[in-house]
């Protein structure tokens, strides 16, 4: 079991409100994704539910029990780190092994379990190496390993990402997820990274000043963003956001309108503008289009779309797919 409730939880450093007051509830074998710019709180809200921060008001229940002062080892939780925090001098194996051996498990226990581990992170004919004989990947790996050989309720992982290359990224991505699929054991994972949320999660909380400003399925938050914040940080590249005439005739202050729901056309359309960069990613093109009387739009068009820097086009969003915020920033339903 591994459900985690938190009630009216917040933290204080001095004078600083850096988590107001938060009400969440993760379920059992959830993935959860907390996203959210630098300094939004994000990983001192995992490090609330750790143990590793005290909280300054509120309540944190795992499986029900409010384990608010409990220390972090009687919290039956895993953590996962940026960064990697293994023993240089100790293999790969003893790595693994060594939460095993302080909590003084019989060798036998430690090796099935390490062993077990090994298997599930594709670490077994590496369990004699060395930290420094390793890949970043293969470093991680090893961390979340000596996680999975304590069985906890949850992991709770730490921008575990941020520090290898983009590809190896997209690769621990997935091999992160499926680890999840196996084990069906909750995980909270912290990212600035929105594509990380987007493709990894089941559930995903924005956070914006300490505050969560939308919990909801990656698709929820795509599809309906509950206010200008949320919009414009989920989905890449981000929305366009239009305001003035154009946005009044749609009933709103303001409307979003994402690059791929722009249809482009050099004849005819809503908005007319003359193309500026054009990023080149293969399989799609991303076009910064200087509108008229509107600004810089991006436009999501395909990859061997015959435009040039200079040209005149004519933007125009599909139907069904703009988003209207009135003047505080919310969704107009």
């Amino acid at each position: 079991m591994g459900s985690i409730t938190l009630k009216q939880v917040s933290k204080t450093f001095g004078e600083a409100k850096v988590i107001p007051s938060i009400d969440l509830e993760i379920n059992d074998g959830e993935f959860v994704v907390f996203v959210g710019p630098s300094g939004c709180g994000k990983s001192t809200l995992l490090r609330l539910i750790a143990g590793l921060e005290d909280v300054s008001g509120g309540q944190i229940l795992i499986d029900g029990k409010d384990v608010t002062r409990n220390a972090p080892a009687e919290r039956g939780l895993a953590m996962v780190f940026q960064s990697y925090a293994l023993y240089p001098h100790m293999s790969v194996r003893n790595n693994i092994a060594f939460p095993l051996k302080m909590a003084k498990l019989d060798k036998a226990a430690i090796d099935k379990k390490v062993e077990d581990a090994a298997r599930v992170l594709n670490l077994t004919d590496y369990l004699e190496r060395r930290p420094s004989q390793l890949s970043g990947g293969q470093r991680q790996r090893v961390a979340i390993g000596r996680a999975i050989v304590r069985e906890p309720s949850a992991f709770l992982f730490d921008e575990p990402l941020s520090n290898l290359d983009a590809a190896l990224r997209g690769t621990m991505r997935l091999e992160i997820s499926e680890l999840h699929n196996t084990l069906k054991t909750t995980m909270i994972y912290v990212t600035h990274d929105q594509v990380e949320a987007m493709t990894m999660a089941d559930k995903i909380v924005v956070l914006n000043r300490g505050n969560i400003e939308q919990v909801g399925s990656p698709l929820d938050l795509y599809r309906s963003p509950r206010n200008l914040f949320v919009a414009g940080f989920i989905g890449s590249p981000r929305m366009n956001f239009v305001k003035g005439e154009n946005a009044r005739s749609h009933g709103a202050h303001t409307i979003g309108v994402r690059p791929e729901h722009i249809d482009l056309s050099t004849s005819a359309g809503a908005w007319r503008g003359t193309v500026g960069v054009a990023e080149h990613l293969g399989s799609d093109t991303f076009l910064h289009v200087n509108a008229d009387g509107i600004g810089t739009l991006t436009a999501r068009v395909g990859g061997d779309l015959p435009v040039r820097h200079g040209d005149q086009v004519y933007l125009t969003p599909q139907e069904g797919r703009i988003h209207r915020f009135d003047d505080k920033g919310l969704a107009i339903k």
